[in-house]
Formats: C-alpha cells, sequence, structure tokens
C-alpha cells in the first residue's frame, strides 16, 4: 500500500506542477509582493522594537495575507485538477480498476498535492522574505535595495530562461520545469541577499534575518496544509468551482470561529482585570498553601461590588477559559471567624479576604487547601462564579478549523515571542485536521461512482 500511495504520489506532483495555472499565480504572489512595498507605504505605522515595525507592519500584514490566500487558491485548483476532473473525464478508472483500494488513491493525490503546494509556499514565502527585507519606502529619501530586486528577479527570469529553453529543445513542460528551479533558487537568492546589505558590502547573515517571521510563516504553511486537505475532501463529490466555494467558506469560517462558536462555547462574565498580584508571604508564592492569601490590584473597578467571603476564580480569558480555579463550594460561614475557615467540616475554597475600591486579597481556606493549577497573575480575569460549557458550541468549536491559531502577525508585530511549544502543537494540530478531512475524503470517496 506504501508503494502504491507513492507511486500516485509522485504522478499527482508531476500533473500539478504541469497546470499553467500553477506557474501564473506563483509568479503574480510575486508581483504583489513586490507591489507591497510601495502600497504599504500609507499605513502610518508606529516605530516599535520589534522584528517589523513601523509601515512594515502592514507590509508583512498583506504579505501574509497573499500567501495564504494564493495558497488556498492553489489547493483548490489543483485538488480538482487530480480529483475531480479525472472522475468527469473517465481517466480515474485506469487506477481503481486495478488492485488499489481508493483510500490509497485519497491518500496519495493529498500527498502529490501537498508536495507541489510546498514547492508553491517556500516560493511564495521567500517572495515576502525579500519585501521585509526590502522594506516600505516611507521616506523620500529611501532608496530601492538593489541586492534584493537583482537577487529575486534573476533567480525567476533564470528559472523561466532554462525552462523554455528546454521547453523548446526537449518538450519539457515549461511551468513545471520553472516552479522546479524557482523553488532552488529564490531561497538562495533570499540567502545571498542576507549576507550584503543594501549598500553591496558584505555582512552577517544574521543582520537581516527574521526568526519570528519565519516561525509565522511556518505556521501559516501548516494552515496552508490544513487547507488543502479540505479541498481534496471537497473535490471528492465537487466540481472545481464548488470546491473552491468550500475552501474559502471554511476559511472565512475558520477565522470567524473564535468570534462566532469560541466565545459561546464557554460562558461566563468576569468582575475585574488583575493589574498586579503578590503572596502576603513568600511562602504563600505558589498559592497551594492552606490559609495562603494573595494581595492583588485592579485595572478596572469591579462590575459587581466585591464583599468579604465572596467566591472568586481567575482565567486567563473574558469568558473563563482555561480556569486555573476548579469548582467548588461556595463559603457560607463567617468570614471573620478564622478557626471556622479552617474548621474539619470546611470544604477548600477561595474566598475574598477583604475588599476596597480597587484592591482585593484573596485566601485559600478549607480543611484543605484548593488545588488550584497556578497562583492569579497580571492580566488575569477575576469571576464570581464557575465558568459554564456550552456542548453544541464546544462541539462546533471543536470541529471548525481555527485559522486564528496559525495567524501569528500580531506576535511578531507586538514584539511577543513565538515559543517553540507552540509551533509544535500548531503541527499536531494540523496533523489533526489534516487527518479528520482525509478520513472525510475516503468516506466521500468510497461511494463515488467514477465508472
Amino acid at each position: 500500500m506504501l508503494f502504491q500511495t507513492l507511486i500516485i504520489a509522485r504522478n499527482t506532483l508531476t500533473e500539478s506542477l504541469r497546470q499553467p495555472l500553477f506557474f501564473v499565480l506563483i509568479v503574480v504572489s510575486g508581483l504583489f509582493q513586490a507591489l507591497n512595498t510601495a502600497a504599504s507605504g500609507f499605513s502610518m505605522g508606529y516605530t516599535t522594537s520589534a522584528e517589523v515595525h513601523g509601515d512594515d507592519k502592514m507590509l508583512l500584514d498583506v504579505g501574509l495575507a497573499t500567501v495564504f490566500v494564493t495558497g488556498m487558491i492553489l489547493a483548490a485548483f489543483q485538488a480538482t485538477a487530480v480529483i475531480s476532473r479525472e472522475i468527469e473525464d473517465k481517466t480515474i478508472l485506469t487506477i481503481v480498476s486495478k488492485p488499489i483500494a481508493r483510500p490509497t488513491v485519497v491518500f496519495g493525490k493529498y500527498l502529490g498535492v501537498t508536495g507541489a503546494i510546498l514547492l508553491a509556499t517556500i516560493i511564495m514565502i521567500c517572495f515576502l522574505l525579500f519585501g521585509v527585507r526590502h522594506e516600505v519606502m516611507t521616506n523620500a529619501s529611501d532608496t530601492v535595495d538593489m541586492p534584493v530586486v537583482v537577487f529575486s528577479v534573476t533567480a525567476v527570469l533564470f528559472s523561466m530562461f532554462v525552462a523554455g529553453w528546454t521547453n523548446f529543445f526537449y518538450g519539457w513542460s515549461f511551468p513545471q520545469i520553472s516552479v522546479i528551479l524557482m523553488s532552488v533558487l529564490v531561497p538562495v537568492g533570499y540567502v545571498v541577499t542576507l549576507m550584503i546589505d543594501k549598500h553591496w558590502d558584505l555582512q552577517p547573515i544574521g543582520t537581516d534575518f527574521k526568526p519570528q517571521v519565519m516561525l509565522a510563516s511556518l505556521a501559516l504553511f501548516f494552515a496552508i496544509m490544513v487547507m488543502t486537505a479540505v479541498a481534496v475532501a471537497a473535490s471528492t463529490r465537487l466540481s472545481q468551482v464548488m470546491t473552491l466555494v468550500i475552501c474559502v467558506g471554511v476559511f472565512v469560517l475558520g477565522l470567524l470561529s473564535n468570534h462566532l462558536l469560541g466565545k459561546r462555547a464557554f460562558v461566563n462574565e468576569f468582575t475585574a482585570i488583575v493589574e498586579t498580584a503578590e503572596p502576603e508571604r513568600i511562602e504563600f508564592t505558589d498559592f497551594l498553601t492552606r490559609g495562603a492569601r494573595y494581595e492583588i490590584t485592579l485595572e478596572n473597578f469591579p462590575k459587581e461590588a466585591l464583599k468579604p467571603g465572596m467566591p472568586i476564580y481567575y482565567a486567563p480569558s473574558p469568558q473563563g477559559l482555561g480556569m486555573a480555579v476548579p469548582d467548588y463550594a461556595p463559603f457560607e460561614g463567617d468570614v471573620t471567624d478564622e478557626s471556622l475557615l479552617f474548621d474539619a467540616s470546611t470544604k477548600p475554597a477561595l474566598i475574598v479576604k477583604s475588599a476596597e475600591r480597587k484592591a482585593l486579597t484573596i485566601q485559600n481556606i478549607g480543611s484543605r487547601s484548593l488545588p488550584v493549577s497556578r497562583p492569579p497573575q497580571e492580566g488575569d480575569y477575576l469571576f464570581t462564579e464557575p465558568t459554564s460549557v456550552n456542548p453544541i458550541a464546544i462541539s462546533a468549536w471543536s470541529v471548525v478549523p481555527n485559522m486564528s491559531y496559525f495567524w501569528l502577525l500580531d506576535a511578531v508585530t507586538q514584539n511577543r515571542i513565538i515559543p517553540a511549544s507552540h509551533i509544535i502543537r500548531l503541527a499536531v494540530y494540523s496533523v489533526l485536521q489534516i487527518g479528520a478531512f482525509l478520513c472525510l475524503a475516503v468516506i466521500l470517496f468510497q461511494r463515488r461512482d467514477v465508472g
């Protein structure tokens, strides 16, 4: 089965690269990245210490969006070209009529399309990185970064020249050879550009290298792979136009899933936001000791009056997602009776020990301490009741691919470090989403009449 899958993947990859539209969209993506360096000059961005700052924030925003949308369109067109069109033309009978299982066909087709999309994404991301290196020409005194222009244009034109020459003399596919050569020469051209500054002087390769932009681009590649799986699943039953419609629908719904579904999955209303949180004594730092107290100052006046004895919860999100405090029975005794707070009959709880206008003290009470997952910290949201879960909303939210997870632009422009653990979680999430959509593709293709 593995050998058959790889054979189908190789043939699919070759067929995908030979599609004229594949080459055209990649070149158009490069032209858009070049235009972004001029069009982003009116965004009036603020200067910060981030890798990408000022007007270049808009450049990166539009550039990443260009890669994302182009990758999605390529996935839709390539999936329909190798599956839907073959079903309509009956050419897929040459595969399924042999002793080859239909799941093998689906997995092979996906791997082939993924290989083609990988080459396209590498080229498009390098075009984006060329644009980031060039930067927006904000001032009249800014000059064109000639190494960027020379090496990027040379890589593309040389690839096209060799592809045209081999097409004329040997009959090789022009789009296929062009894309293969660009997938090598364009990254090489970018690496060479990193070693030369805009005045043609040598510089350390890390001077203009943007590791956070690279991680954001890697996350975007994961999203494109998920959209490729969506396109493959849709193309087993639908035409090219409808497959593109489904891909756009999933794309938009994935971007809005937090707003449409996420905020309804976990229901709670915060009362205040933590500005500072300090333990009363050093031994209370982990907030797991019975009787531990934390002194909290608030960014805002509480939406409801916080009185001594009231239950208190905290979480990093305003809907109560990721609550750091487990559910517990509220304390109903006299908060001034210290012996009652730690009586053997008192169940573990968190209470407001004292409260003023924008300050309060919370305490861990009970016959044993309440096992909180962590102490309160700056930016947490305070609640007076546990978070309730909407099973329908959370189920729908879990099924829809959440594209906002892959969109790391804000982290780059706000100078927030993207941890490697987040990229690993994104990779695992992508594999699970891809597996789910490929299983759906197999189910849809199993009963598809291809005769």
